[in-house]
């Protein structure tokens, strides 16, 4: 039986104990942890506890616990209780703040991990995303029948109003992850969305409700936060009071309304002229890289750093034309751990993983057929990927006839994207190309998998993959 209380003891005692946790958050599938030291994670015995799927980012700061779907939600509650309730017995530094969001006890980001904290600004949004864009596509169903006509309208306002204000959840989001005031942050995002603004002139035009979306409301955040750093630095106990919130929101709203709003749009509309050129020119081939790129980005945790482009192509056309192509990697993936339980049909341990990690796949969910299954083994993780690029090649050809598929939402992909997706021709070819798109990657790589995922042992595939390999 399942005891998500001992897992989140024994993850903290194996990641150099809570003094050592200066952040807790999680996705779909991970737990996130940003550690003082990464030298104290005994990374062997971590990978090796009941549960744990797989260990990103060992060695650095920011440390990701695979735990897979649903079980992720009640560790990472178990974690944040368990570090409560030691920063109350004094066993976690009063300024580990960071936890529960406070500010200024986090370093300066560098590299990669840059990404990883813009992930972490969009990852706690993505689950009123997935709401209100499964929402939004049961309303379009109802106003396309003609049914219900006297509640269309309510399912309309409650699918969009997220939407309209997702610039000000961004911005608290972003000046919580980057040690500032979440709600400072906010308040200076609230700019982009409001409508006065259509009586702002810069660069001799009106600047318009909305201008800039969510990059606008990031940029602000993380000036909003850098100006509230400095006052705080300079400024007397009680003048920090009156003074900083008063300067952080003025000068940075100032500078969103004068230069980044603008800036951001012109990035934002680059990103979209981007992705129609793309899809629509070289779609079979950017389906193919995109494809099949897309699991070693999530292997190394990644793939969230997507979810600004995603978001920035919902707010401008409606739908993201990426997520469907970059599904198909979970597709390849499913179809490959079929072709290794049909290949090693002794290894009773390793398809007992594949039956009980096959449903997340079909969902979407690829972490724990790659750190259970096709990744141990070496080849079929390659030919999982070889699945995905047939089957991005399909949905990216489809886009080159004038046939896009996109997804209303973010979150899902697999079987739960069905519900999400529409296109320049309304969502029924969307679906059938979609549905095209799965099975042609399914099949191959199922196929490439039988034809080039077990050559013979090898040293670097594991005992337990060796033996089930020498049995087959």
């Amino acid at each position: 039986m399942r005891n998500d209380s001992a897992t989140a003891s024994d993850v903290l005692a194996l990641t150099g104990g809570p003094a050592n946790i200066t952040q807790v958050t999680h996705c779909l599938t991970r737990l996130r942890l940003t550690l003082t030291d990464p030298a104290a994670v005994d990374e062997e015995s971590l990978r090796a506890l009941p549960g744990v799927l797989g260990v990103i980012g060992a060695g650095t700061p920011s440390l990701q616990v695979v735990l897979g779907p649903g079980v992720v939600d009640t560790v990472t509650a178990e974690v944040e209780r368990q570090l409560a309730a030691a920063a109350r017995a004094g066993g976690v530094r009063a300024d580990a703040g960071a936890v529960d969001g406070g500010r200024g006890s986090k370093a300066p980001p560098r590299g990669g991990a840059v990404l990883r904290r813009v992930a972490n600004v969009f990852v706690p949004l993505i689950p009123a995303l997935i709401g209100c864009g499964v929402i939004a596509g049961i309303n379009g169903l109802l106003v396309n029948a003609g049914w219900l006509p006297g509640l269309t309208p309510a399912l309309a306002a409650i699918a969009s109003g997220f939407m309209a204000l997702i610039a000000v959840f961004v911005g608290y989001q972003s000046a919580k992850e980057f040690g500032g005031t979440p709600i400072l942050g906010g308040a200076v995002a609230a700019v982009v969305v409001y409508p006065g603004v259509a009586k702002v002139t810069a660069f001799g035009v009106h600047l318009s409700p909305g201008q800039g979306g969510v990059l606008g409301a990031l940029a602000a955040a993380l000036l909003a936060t850098r100006v509230e750093k400095w006052c705080r630095g300079r400024l007397p106990g009680a003048l920090d009071v009156l003074l900083t919130p008063t300067v952080t929101v003025l000068v940075a709203g100032l500078a969103t309304l004068y230069g980044l709003m603008y800036a951001a749009g012109a990035v934002a509309t680059a990103i979209g002229t981007g992705a129609n050129w793309l899809l629509t020119t070289t779609g079979a081939f950017a389906g193919l890289l995109l494809g099949g790129l897309f699991l070693p980005l999530v292997m190394l945790g990644l793939h969230q750093a997507l979810i600004p482009i995603h978001t920035t192509l919902i707010e401008q056309q409606g739908y993201t034309v990426l997520l469907p192509l970059l599904a198909m990697a979970g597709a390849g993936q499913v179809g490959g751990a079929l072709a290794v339980y049909v290949r090693l049909r002794h290894d009773t341990t390793l398809r007992t993983t594949i039956r009980s990690a096959l449903p997340a796949g079909l969902l979407g969910v690829g972490e724990p057929l790659i750190y259970g299954v096709s990744l141990p083994l070496g080849r079929p993780f390659i030919t999982a990927c070889v699945g995905g690029s047939a089957g991005g090649a399909f949905v990216g050809f489809f886009a080159m006839l004038g046939e896009k598929v996109g997804a209303t939402a973010i979150g899902p992909s697999g079987w739960a994207l069905f519900p999400l997706l529409t296109g320049d021709q309304g969502p029924a070819p969307a679906i059938a190309i979609y549905a095209g798109g799965l099975l042609t990657a399914y099949a191959t790589g199922f196929a490439a998998t039988l034809a080039f995922g077990f050559p013979r042992p090898r040293r670097t595939t594991g005992a337990r993959a060796s033996s089930a390999l020498k049995g087959s």
